[in-house]
C-alpha cells in the first residue's frame, strides 16, 4: 500500500493493484463527500432555525400593530420613535464621529 515491496510484481500485477487502489480511493472519496453533504445539510437546517428564532425575537422586540392590524416596524433614531413599513427599503448613511473638545485646566496640580 505504501509503494514498498513492488519489485517482484510484473506490469499486469501493478495495473491490477493500481485499479484496486483507485476503486478504494473512489469509495473513500464518496464516503467523505456524503459525510460533508450531510454536515452541510444539518448546518443549513440549524442556520434556518436560528434565523427563524431571530425573526421571531425581532418581532417581539420591535414589531407593533397599527390600527388596521398590519405589521409595522418601530425604529428609534435620535431618541424619537418612527414607524416604518417593513417592506420599504431603509437607507443608512455613515457619518464621521464628532470630536469632543476637552479643555485642559490652566492650573494643573503637580503630583510629587
Amino acid at each position: 500500500m505504501m509503494g514498498e515491496e513492488l519489485t517482484g510484481l510484473n506490469i499486469k500485477d501493478l495495473q491490477n493493484l493500481e485499479s484496486q487502489l483507485e476503486m478504494s480511493l473512489r469509495g473513500v472519496r464518496m464516503k467523505k463527500d456524503q459525510i460533508l453533504m450531510d454536515e452541510i445539510q444539518e448546518l443549513t437546517r440549524q442556520g434556518n432555525l436560528i434565523h427563524q428564532e431571530n425573526v421571531e425575537l425581532y418581532k417581539k422586540v420591535y414589531g407593533t400593530r397599527d390600527v388596521n392590524g398590519t405589521s409595522k416596524e418601530l425604529f428609534v433614531t435620535n431618541g424619537q420613535s418612527i414607524e416604518e413599513d417593513p417592506h420599504v427599503a431603509v437607507h443608512l448613511q455613515l457619518s464621521q464621529p464628532q470630536q469632543q473638545n476637552y479643555e485642559t485646566p490652566t492650573r494643573a496640580t503637580k503630583l510629587g
